[in-house]
């Protein structure tokens, strides 16, 4: 049985929520040897869970030496993403690929101020929920439109749309301008929907 007695996690980044089999490996051996728990979030990252905190650097460096990256305060949010066109019939665009240039946009990037989700969908049907997302991207048949301010939670909100039918490279800008104007305007945690209405938000709703 695993042991919760001052206990803690460790969450793995996964970019576009693929599992390096080498990393997949680490982590069974390390669940077998310390009696963790593994959970797959929600946010497609991987978590290790009931870790005692004086294992906790000695779990953190086998994993870091096989290049895993870990969630913690000020770090880039990692995209969550649907499969996209590769392996859906619905799919229209390639969320992993928009995702992999933003993250390389902002790698090396010091501290993002919280709280911002980012979501990549590759159709309208937004499985990966983009529409009710911080900043929420999804393909069309004419480009990628970009949406604003979504959340869930008990008071759900779909985001939204401030621009239509952009290229990759209008989707890294437009983005990199949203989370330049959140770090600005937020002292602590704060959703991007509660500054949508601020009188300097640079984009208007898309019609």
């Amino acid at each position: 049985m695993t042991n919760h007695i001052a206990a803690t996690r460790l969450t793995i980044l996964l970019p576009a929520g693929r599992l390096p089999l080498a990393i997949m490996a680490k982590a069974h051996e390390l669940a077998k040897k310390y009696q963790l728990e593994i959970y797959l979030s929600t946010m497609q990252n991987l978590r290790l869970m009931g870790i005692r905190e004086e294992d906790l650097p000695l779990i953190r460096g086998e994993l870091a030496a096989l290049g895993a990256q870990f969630k913690g305060p000020g770090r880039f949010p990692v995209p969550r993403v649907c499969i996209g066109v590769r392996d859906c019939t619905m799919g229209v665009g390639d969320p992993e690929r928009i995702s992999a240039l933003i993250l390389d946009h902002f790698k090396g990037r010091e501290k993002t101020k919280q709280k911002l989700k980012i979501a990549i969908s590759g159709c309208t049907l937004s499985c990966s929920w983009a529409a009710t997302s911080d900043i929420g991207i999804m393909a069309t048949r004419k480009g990628f439109d970009l949406y604003v301010g979504g959340k869930g939670g008990p008071s759900p909100r779909v985001g939204r749309r401030i621009l239509r039918d952009l290229d990759e490279q209008g989707v890294v800008a437009a983005v990199a301008e949203l989370v330049e104007f959140h770090d600005a305007h937020t002292e602590s945690k704060q959703r991007l929907v509660k500054l949508i209405d601020h009188p300097d938000f640079p984009y208007k709703e898309a019609v």
